[in-house]
């Protein structure tokens, strides 16, 4: 057994029920292969957020043809979102940090809280190479919003780690790596990466350079928790 399936067997044997926050990218691809190989007892879950790539929304259909597992789908309150747009604009996020933390807060925010009730634990395909703020992720946290364990396997993973992982076990992934995105949300908020620039700088590209999160693994008080200790 390998250690990233007894590190996710652990997590389903002790916090049942646990959940895959799945994003639609590479790194989520290498936890549900792992996950559905040892018929590990994990759901998986999406935010559709209304506004993601065809090809991403694509991709779910892929993972339950071609592992047999359910994919539950989170949307935003359809109300939220018209009082957004009815106050703002549709693409009003353009035009202020603010207004795009806000548009996250309905869009994937207020979903996730949905989509981790009841639970005891959540899982996401984080690691600590993708950006500044992730530097000194830990494998395991203590989500003081949710009030639930968080698990990130792949903390100490590398980009190459995840794509040998992917190549070697013929995993299904997100069609837009092949057009030259590195990390990929929001079809508006997200652009193919440049040679040479960060992995992340094709999120909210209009934004200042900086460190950049949407909201989901930020605590109550707007800090990004790096390790358990900390929360």
């Amino acid at each position: 057994m390998n250690s990233l399936e007894q590190r996710l067997r652990a997590i389903a044997e002790e916090f049942t029920p646990a959940v895959l926050a799945h994003s639609l990218q590479a790194e989520d691809m290498v936890l549900t292969d792992a996950i559905a190989r040892a018929g590990l007892p994990i759901e998986l879950f999406v935010l559709d957020t209304g506004r993601l790539h065809a090809d991403s929304l694509s991709l779910i259909e892929k993972i339950r043809g071609h592992y047999g597992v359910e994919v539950r789908v989170y949307a935003p309150d359809a109300s939220a979102v018209s009082e957004y747009v009815r106050r703002h604009g549709r693409d009003a996020f353009y035009g202020s940090v603010e207004l795009r933390k806000r548009c996250c807060e309905i869009r994937k925010v207020e979903p996730l809280a949905r989509a981790l009730a009841g639970k005891r634990a959540w899982i996401t395909g984080q690691r600590r190479a993708q950006a500044a703020s992730r530097a000194k992720l830990a494998e395991r946290e203590f989500d003081a919003t949710h009030r639930l364990e968080k698990f990130n396997p792949l903390a100490a993973w590398t980009e190459a780690d995840v794509w040998d992982y992917i190549r070697a076990q013929r995993v299904p992934y997100n069609r837009l790596y092949d057009q030259g995105y590195r990390s990929i949300g929001c079809a508006p908020c997200t652009r193919p990466v440049m040679p040479g620039e960060d992995l992340r700088a094709g999120r909210w590209w209009w934004e200042e350079a900086g460190p950049k999160e949407c909201g989901l693994h930020i605590t109550p008080d707007g800090r990004v928790v790096r390790s358990k200790e900390a929360a």
